[in-house]
């Protein structure tokens, strides 16, 4: 027997109970199932086994303990069920992440998606687990190429680095996350698709990602039509799985699609749970759910390799103040804005770049390099502010210089943020002087600079 065979069937029998503790269903209804006789050896969180119904089992999940019973949350349909059906303790809610998921889609539970059978690790991770102690951590990284120019030189991505993505629906955030998982430099890539629709899910594997992104991948999916149970269970899963291969000192790419739904999901589970909602109609633990998963992202220790995060963010109606998007802005290394109008004029990806910002900067670029950056910003700036006066033919050419340079270059460097970077880092800044109708840009001999290897710069 081969050795991953052996680690495979070691791990099957170690994960065998010869005894579980069983208990009886006392109380139905609201969506949650009470259980007698597991008050004295359940814990929060764990894993329970019910009938569904129809003889087949399902999933539950521990919601609250009390004396003399505990309460479940079903992952599917409680129709069915019965005053005094068996539950059986499952124990831990754990998943034990094998390298021969590379290329497979999964479910939260670890078990394949996909039609193939589906190997078990010798080591399982708690769902929840715990970042790295902050003192070890690396500082950031190297800047990483992506095959975008825009992410190549004025919203660079750097090694560690966690970044939001804030769109509305149907403005492309899949499209460029799917890019990004593509193009971006990484050993690992670990998609978490969160409530997404089950069509979506075929689409993304077998088109937008293909044979080649899916050489480096793995995917946890949980669409749209499971339990919130299961897709709140999702972004821990694919975070567990991303913190296998980074333990391992492989750097981890980590593509969240979308940390709104998780959130949604967890609202829907804490308030079956009792917990009230106050901001927004989320409950006060959501802040503290988001901030834990995206703190075990981001730099490694000495004997680790990185989890370079992405997460995206619905944002309804473009309201960035809504208390997801504030919530993220404020533990994340930066933020890309989609801009639905930008969308509408056929630019893609619709990056509003005024309104986005890299806080690997300005460590993570030379000085040359950070010249032309704040040179590019500002005659968009200049644009932006003047737009409405320049398209109501109320601007005569001659009358301000800095508008005028507006004027002349917002056409190349609109289109500039849509192309792809074939060439890396340093033809990406040759090509951005060339917009900003500059001969050549200095300095940009290294693609890799380093970023900050202290504290994150000031973005």
């Amino acid at each position: 027997m081969s050795g991953v065979g052996l680690d495979a069937l070691t791990a099957e029998i170690k994960a065998i109970r010869a005894v579980r503790p069983v208990g009886r269903i006392v109380s139905l209804g609201g969506g949650i199932v009470t259980v007698a006789g597991l008050s004295d050896c359940a814990a929060l969180g764990d894993l329970v086994s019910l009938p569904d119904g129809h003889g087949e089992p399902m999933l539950g999940e521990v919601l609250t303990l009390s004396p003399d019973s505990v309460t479940i949350l079903p992952d599917g349909n409680a129709d069915g069920l019965r005053i005094g059906d068996h539950v059986i303790l499952q124990g831990q809610n754990t998943v034990a992440p094998h390298d021969s998921w590379i290329g497979r889609v999964i479910d939260p539970f670890g078990k394949s998606l996909d039609g193939g059978p589906i190997l078990r690790g010798d080591r399982p991770r708690l769902l929840r687990g715990q970042p790295l102690n902050p003192t070890e951590r690396r500082g950031l990284g190297a800047r990483l190429q992506t095959g975008m120019a825009v992410f190549d030189t004025m919203l660079p991505i750097v090694r560690g680095q966690r970044i939001g993505l804030f769109a509305g629906s149907g403005v492309g955030k899949t499209t460029l996350l799917a890019k990004l998982a593509l193009g971006l430099q990484a050993d690992i890539v670990v998609i978490a698709m969160i409530g997404e629709r089950g069509r979506e899910v075929r689409e993304f594997v077998e088109r937008v990602l293909g044979p080649a992104g899916m050489s480096r991948a793995v995917v946890v999916a949980a669409t749209s039509d499971t339990s919130p149970m299961v897709r709140r269970r999702c972004g821990w899963t694919a975070m567990a799985v991303a913190e296998h291969f980074r333990d391992q000192g492989r750097q981890v790419l980590f593509l969240a699609d979308s940390v709104t739904r998780f959130a949604d999901s967890h609202r829907e589970v804490a308030l079956a749970a009792g917990e009230a909602g106050s901001l927004r109609g989320y409950p006060p633990s959501t802040a503290h759910l988001i901030t834990a998963l995206c703190e075990r992202s981001g730099t490694g220790t000495a004997q680790t390799g990185d989890i370079t995060a992405v997460f995206s963010v619905l944002v309804a109606g473009s309201d960035m103040e809504e208390p997801i998007a504030d919530i993220l802005r404020g533990v994340l290394d930066g933020h890309v804005v989609l801009d639905r109008r930008i969308a509408e004029r056929g630019r893609f990806p619709a990056i509003d770049l005024l309104r986005s910002v890299s806080r690997s900067l300005p460590l993570a670029a030379s000085e040359a390099e950070n010249r032309l950056i704040a040179e590019a910003r500002h005659r968009l700036g200049t644009y932006d502010r003047s737009e409405m006066m320049i398209q109501a033919g109320l601007y005569s050419m001659g009358s301000d210089p800095e508008i005028d340079a507006a004027i002349r270059t917002f056409p190349s460097l609109d289109a500039y943020i849509s192309e792809t970077a074939p060439g890396g880092v340093s033809a990406s800044f040759a090509r951005l002087a060339e917009c900003l109708g500059q001969k050549v840009a200095a300095d940009t001999s290294q693609p890799e600079k380093t970023g900050n290897q202290g504290s994150v710069g000031s973005g």
